[in-house]
Order: structure tokens, then C-alpha cells, then sequence
């Protein structure tokens, strides 16, 4: 049986965003996780905007469907279901940063930061919802340089931007949602912009299509054979001169040509052999997974994967992941010596 069967047998009606008119003390577990279950994805998005990590996401959600069911009894209908299940993840997340969340490196490092799959962002959503999840997942706000920049934000101030730029939550019902004033809520915005405008890149990338798609491709690809044949040079030449390289949670921030450039020859890099390249897209933004043959295993073995940030033809940021990463990001597992792709 269906959850919303269920709730409608128990008097619980008006299971789309107007609203459940009846509360929710007489719903049993499943339907209640059924009817839950269908945000499951936009609230993963929304916690990962405010956390920065895919795992603590994951963490928070499920930490929000535990407060919710307990708290079921508080729903009275006056919010939608889904603004109710907001505002319990929002304080879920500010409980979490106030826990254990450091601030962020000088220079911008962040180095819990994870990178979300865009396969998970293409799930078309569940159930009846529409337009509130095509927002959640905007791609302008799921950029990795929009995550380092938020997690400069005291927590509040960023839950207040997440919730009314991304989310546009009416400034009244955000005010409920933290239990702040309509003006706190404002000032909070005010100050989370102006942080915001100093953190974030001068100018973002835009990889929508047309010519300039074509060109980014492109970019790519020659990229990825550069750094398969590890020729640095070639690759130095498509690096903007205000390049920016980390590789979290490895400590290190590498700002400008030069810097990365002398980085990767003393990590050796240079006349490093046995690579393989598979393109791919992380968080909106092109990327590359690399793969290191490993003659023992006869197979090529995850090595790691570059997030590329493109503005104006060039290469303006590369975040680097470790290999642990593959496999949430639905990468082959190995890569067989024959050229064939390995199943996932």
C-alpha cells in the first residue's frame, strides 16, 4: 500500500505542498517514511550546501527523518510538510557545525570538502515534487566555488542565505525557522552577500552549451591526454595565471601558474607513467578521473579525480579528490589492461 493511501486513511489529506490539515500523531512509521522519503534528495542538497561533505549530509538527513518521526506530533499543518522537514534539517546542520566544524584554512582551503555526484543531481524527483527541487539542485549553487564560499559564512548568516537567495524561502518563515526576528534574518543576509562577493571567484563558469561548451570540451580533453602523457608544459598553458590547486583533505593551497607548476614537479608528477583518463562531471563542473596501472592487480586502479573550474577558455581551479571518493561518484572500480571500460 502507499504511504499517502495510508495517511488518507487516517484522516491525513492534502499530501502535496499545501499542506497535511490533519497533523501527523496517528501515522505509523512507514507511511510516514514514505511521505518523508520523497525529499530525501533536495534535503541532501540542502545539507550539503551548509556542511560542505557529502558524508555529514548523508549524516544530517538521516538525523533530521529520526527528529522529525519523534517530533511528528508538532506538525499542526500550519507549514507544509516540506518547509517543516527545512527547518528541522537547517537546525540539525547548525547543531552538527557547532559540534565539530573548524573554520576554514586562509586562503580560502577547505578540507572536509567533498565532491557531490551529478548522476544523484540528475535523479528526476520523486512523488509530486516539481519546481521547489529543480531549485534545490541549481547548478550555479552546487559548484564547488559556491561551497567553499558558503562555508566562510558563520553558521547562521549561511543558513539564512541557503534558505532565502537558493531555496527563496520568504524572509517570515525563515525568521520561524531559526527563531530569530524578520530583521535579524535580513541583517544576517546582508552580511552573508557581502561574504559571499569576497570569497567567490570574480567570475563563475558557464559550460550550458553552444560554442563555448564545445570549447570547454575541448579544454578538457586536451587536458586530460596532457596529463595522461604527465607533460606539464602543455598543461601549464591552459592554467590561467591566478590558478588555484588543492587537494582536500590534504592540507594545501597552491595559488598561481608557477606555484601549482613546481608543486606537481616536486611531487613528481613529471615522467610519471601508466596513467588513463575518463572524463566525467562532478557538481555541475567538468572533471577527470585518473587511473595508475598497478601491475599486481593487471588492471588500472583509481588514483584520483580533478574538478575543473573554466572561466574564458582557461583553467582557473583544479580540486583534486582521492581515490576513496569512486565510488560514490559511480566510477569503474578498475580499468582493465585492454582499454574496455570495468563494470562499476
Amino acid at each position: 500500500m502507499r504511504a499517502d493511501t495510508r495517511l488518507e486513511g487516517l484522516g491525513v489529506s492534502g499530501l502535496g505542498e499545501g499542506g497535511l490539515s490533519s497533523g501527523l500523531g496517528e501515522v505509523d512509521e512507514p507511511a510516514f517514511s514514505g511521505l518523508a522519503e520523497r525529499h530525501r534528495r533536495e534535503l541532501h542538497v540542502h545539507c550539503y550546501r551548509m556542511l560542505g561533505s557529502f558524508e555529514d549530509a548523508e549524516d544530517t538527513v538521516q538525523e533530521t527523518f529520526l527528529r522529525a518521526w519523534r517530533r511528528r506530533e508538532t506538525f499542526e499543518g500550519r507549514s507544509t510538510f516540506r518547509a517543516w522537514l527545512y527547518r528541522i534539517a537547517t537546525n540539525a546542520c547548525l547543531d552538527r557545525l557547532a559540534k565539530c566544524r573548524p573554520e576554514p584554512a586562509t586562503g580560502g582551503e577547505v578540507p572536509w570538502l567533498q565532491p557531490y555526484p551529478d548522476r544523484l543531481l540528475d535523479e528526476p524527483p520523486a512523488g509530486d515534487a516539481d519546481e521547489p527541487e529543480t531549485v534545490a539542485v541549481a547548478r550555479e549553487t552546487i559548484e564547488l566555488a559556491y561551497l567553499v564560499a558558503v562555508q566562510h559564512l558563520a553558521p547562521r548568516p549561511r543558513a539564512v542565505l541557503i534558505l532565502r537567495d537558493v531555496l527563496g524561502w520568504p524572509a517570515k518563515d525563515v525568521a520561524e525557522f531559526l527563531g530569530d526576528s524578520v530583521n535579524s534574518v535580513n541583517s544576517a543576509l546582508q552580511r552573508a552577500r557581502a561574504g559571499m562577493r569576497e570569497h567567490l571567484p570574480a567570475e563563475r563558469q558557464d559550460w550550458t552549451g553552444g560554442d563555448e561548451d564545445t570549447g570547454t570540451r575541448e579544454l578538457v580533453r586536451r587536458f586530460a591526454d596532457a596529463s595522461v602523457a604527465t607533460d606539464i608544459d602543455t598543461i601549464a598553458t591552459m592554467l590561467r595565471d591566478d590558478v588555484r590547486c588543492s587537494m582536500p583533505p590534504t592540507p594545501g593551497l597552491h595559488i598561481g601558474r608557477d606555484a601549482v607548476v613546481n608543486d606537481w614537479v616536486e611531487d613528481g608528477f613529471e615522467g610519471m607513467t601508466g596513467l588513463r583518463s575518463i572524463p566525467t562531471s562532478v557538481n555541475r563542473q567538468p572533471a577527470v578521473a585518473f587511473y595508475l596501472w598497478r601491475k599486481q592487480e593487471g588492471a588500472y586502479l583509481p588514483l584520483t579525480i580533478d574538478v575543473l573550474r573554466i572561466t574564458g577558455g582557461a583553467i582557473t581551479e583544479i580540486v583534486t579528490f582521492h581515490d576513496d571518493q569512486f565510488p560514490r561518484l559511480g566510477l569503474p572500480a578498475r580499468l582493465p589492461a585492454d582499454g574496455t571500460e570495468a563494470s562499476r
